[in-house]
């Protein structure tokens, strides 16, 4: 089951007042249940549903939560008892199928809360008893300044609009009102649940009341005198004694909360007179920043300036070189045409004079085996030039002075 939350009782998980507060509705339910068959609408954990099973014929608990529904399952012995999940605002039962619905703290919760009366209506006997029980806003808002309005409650309720609600769908409506008062009792033990008793200050101011309780029928309604619920803890003193003792312990609590408190703060404060001294530091030193920073950027835009000046040189250098790249390119590629040109013209011219000097070469050669062979012929005539003058008889001839002269 999910933790106590204020909407949900848990037994076991609230303390004895407000465990008194929703017990005493199902208590004066009791008074109306004996052998009758009960419907107790948005039974939460089902500790209503076993109260009235006591003296009830039967009992259904119905409610919205899985949680709820199995934890009542879970923890009620009592067999006349049976739980089902269902809303309170669409009732799954047949009409006039029970004789008292009870209804407690649950219609707030609603968005479509008068679907809850007319299906109450609708399930209710002609002779059945409806009891539904609300907040009454204007106590509880005002008991709730310091924590807000609740966030569970959809719509809340003031006497006047919650009475003419209840008398919309039935015929017959009485609303009590339910406050915690506190009582001084006589009783020697055991005690049997009745007693006398005498109301001397309760209020009939609607205002006041802390919550609305409302009885309602379509037949006569039963006589409704003033009903106590005495709870076990209801012993006012020793309650306050134990509320002063934790009031004393929360007091403690709180002072040494305090001290902490004041030492926190003079920690704080300490810090904050640092702080404040770091930043008047931190102030200096920014503020020695901006000097610098504004130094700077006004060195940046003499920088700039410069930087423009160098630039718009460096623009005009470039164009320079830029056209006289431009002529000697001109002249380059000039000089390259009329060298190409020379060097063609040249290439030719040594063509010829290679051709020439083919010619002349090949002249050359013909003209040295020519002398060659003349130079060999001249040999051989000089051969036989040789052995004609050595021959007999030109020595002969030439004895007698005859023949041919041979030098």
């Amino acid at each position: 089951m999910s933790e106590f939350t204020g909407e949900r009782v848990i037994p076991g998980q609230v303390n004895d007042d407000l465990w008194a507060e929703h017990v005493a509705r199902y208590a004066f339910a009791s008074r109306f249940s004996g052998r009758r068959r009960v419907l107790d609408a948005g039974c939460g954990t089902g500790y209503g549903s076993v109260e009235m099973a006591h003296s009830a014929g039967s009992v259904v608990g119905i409610d919205v939560s899985c949680e709820a529904i199995d934890y009542a399952k879970n923890h009620s012995p009592e067999s006349n008892v049976r739980y089902l999940r269902a809303s309170a605002a669409l009732l799954p039962f047949s009409t006039a199928a029970f004789d008292l619905i009870a209804a407690f703290e649950v219609i707030e919760h609603l968005a479509d809360w008068p679907d809850l009366l007319r299906e109450a209506r609708r399930v209710l006997t002609p002779s059945g008893l409806f009891l539904v029980s609300t907040p009454n806003r204007l106590y509880y808002a005002d008991s709730r300044k310091l924590e807000g309005p609740n966030p569970y409650h959809v719509h809340e309720f003031e006497f006047a609009e919650f009475q003419v609600a209840l008398r919309e769908q039935f015929a017959n409506v009485a609303i009590l009102f339910q406050n915690r008062v506190e009582a001084f009792s006589f009783h020697r033990p055991p005690l049997d649940g009745s007693a006398a008793v005498r109301l001397d200050s309760s209020s009939n101011d609607p205002e006041s009341a802390h919550f609305f309780l409302g009885v309602c029928s379509n037949q006569a309604l039963p006589p409704l005198p003033p009903f106590v619920y005495v709870p076990r803890a209801a012993n006012v003193l020793r309650e306050r004694e134990q509320h002063i003792h934790l009031l004393t312990q929360e007091l403690a609590q709180t002072k040494q909360w305090l001290d902490q408190t004041i030492a926190d703060h003079n920690a704080l404060q300490k810090a904050h007179e640092q702080q404040t001294q770091h930043l008047a530091e931190q102030n200096r030193w920014a503020l020695k920043l901006q000097q610098e920073l504004t130094a700077a950027q006004e060195r940046i835009v003499q920088l700039q300036d410069e930087a423009a000046a160098i630039a718009s040189g460096y623009k005009r250098k470039v164009a320079e070189l830029e056209q006289e790249n431009r002529e000697k390119t001109a002249w380059a590629i000039d000089t390259e045409t009329r060298l190409t040109a020379d060097l063609q013209a040249r290439a030719k011219e040594l063509a010829h004079t290679v051709g020439l000097l083919e010619t002349a070469e090949q002249t050359i050669i013909e003209r040295t085996q020519w002398a060659q062979r003349l130079d060999s012929e001249l040999g051989q005539l000089r051969s036989k030039l040789a052995m004609i003058r050595e021959s007999r008889w030109i020595k002969a001839g030439r004895t007698i002075g005859l023949g041919p002269r041979v030098d």
